[in-house]
């Protein structure tokens, strides 16, 4: 069995080895879509990881002993499990094979994501409920990827398996590691707008730097309202930035760092970029047949797509 999957191997029917991000990723590829190169620590990893150390038992046990009305017991479960995951050893043939998937991607840095195996349906998404790591380098890829399956047991992740009784439910997870693209401007896309729920419009937000700055809440973007059809913009708010996240250095990581005086004013994306955006995303809709909530960068005049998943609250 393939522990290791490339994104190009991968398409929408590869969530139960690549669960949602990594199938949705494979499946953008397919479709030609501008998405970072990258591949996959399956599923079938994670699990044998707990089958060959007997810890999947000891994790069974830690969430029997949940009672979701009961934080502490919640807590105290995670951090039983944080140990368990973080004291055993993975298998060396396998830490072998992600250092040298890693170097044939030659990038300084990556993304990796963990991608649980019932994540990102039409019923339940796990989005934002289990963890992501920017700026990784090859020194602690390893100990990330642990840190990604470890996530998939946070206090957060418990409550949200119990609160959509998946709580007996089989959920693995795998991991998804990706070039790092130092985005200059980054955001996210609905190709229907959720809050009036138009089909003929999507409403693009965009941020400079890192798009962690809006995925966790930290700026207020721009926003910029396009009508689908005619391929016009038909609002456009421009919000003052004041801080930014950016990678650290050259040991990977990420800061917050102070936005130029020339910039916090400034609109992120051209109107003509704009228009170039939501035709992508447009297609991204087309692709699945269904509304999107599309995470995309920007650099060096390129647009890629980190990351698709359909729009849970219309």
């Amino acid at each position: 069995m393939d522990f290791l999957l490339p994104l190009e191997k991968l398409n929408k029917d590869s969530i139960a080895q690549a669960g949602g991000k990594g199938a949705s990723l494979g499946e953008m590829v397919g479709a030609g879509f501008p998405v970072p190169p990258g591949f996959v620590v399956s599923a079938s990893a994670f699990d044998k990881y707990l089958a060959d150390s007997d810890i999947g038992v000891e994790i069974e046990s830690a969430l029997d002993k949940v009672k979701p009305e009961d934080i502490e017991s919640v807590e105290e479960a995670a951090e039983v499990i944080k140990h368990l995951i973080h004291r055993t050893k993975m298998d060396s043939d396998l830490q072998e094979e992600i250092l040298t998937e890693f170097e044939k991607l030659s990038a300084k840095f990556v993304a990796v994501r963990s991608s649980a195996t019932a994540e990102d349906s039409k019923i339940d998404s796990w989005a934002g409920e289990l963890e992501s790591y920017l700026d990784t380098t090859e020194d602690n890829l390893l100990a990330r990827v642990r840190d990604c399956w470890a996530s998939l047991f946070t206090p957060r992740a418990i409550f949200y398996r119990f609160a959509r009784k998946l709580e007996k439910n089989q959920v693995s997870v795998a991991v998804v590691v990706q070039e790092m693209i130092e985005s200059e401007v980054a955001g996210v896309a609905f190709s229907v707008h959720p809050i009036t729920k138009d089909h003929n419009q999507m409403i693009i937000e965009a941020g400079w730097g890192l798009g962690e700055s809006i995925v966790l809440g930290k700026i207020t973007p721009d926003s910029y309202v396009v009508d689908k059809e005619k391929e016009k913009i038909v609002d456009l708010n421009v919000s003052e930035q004041e801080k930014k996240i950016i990678r650290r250095g050259d040991k990977g990581g990420v800061k917050e760092v102070s936005v130029p005086a020339s910039h916090k004013d400034k609109q992120k994306l051209s109107a003509e970029k704009i228009i170039e955006l939501a035709r992508i995303v447009k297609k991204v809709e087309q692709h699945y047949s269904s509304p999107q909530d599309v995470e995309w960068a920007y650099v060096a005049g390129k647009f890629y797509i980190v990351q698709s998943r359909p729009i849970t609250t219309l």
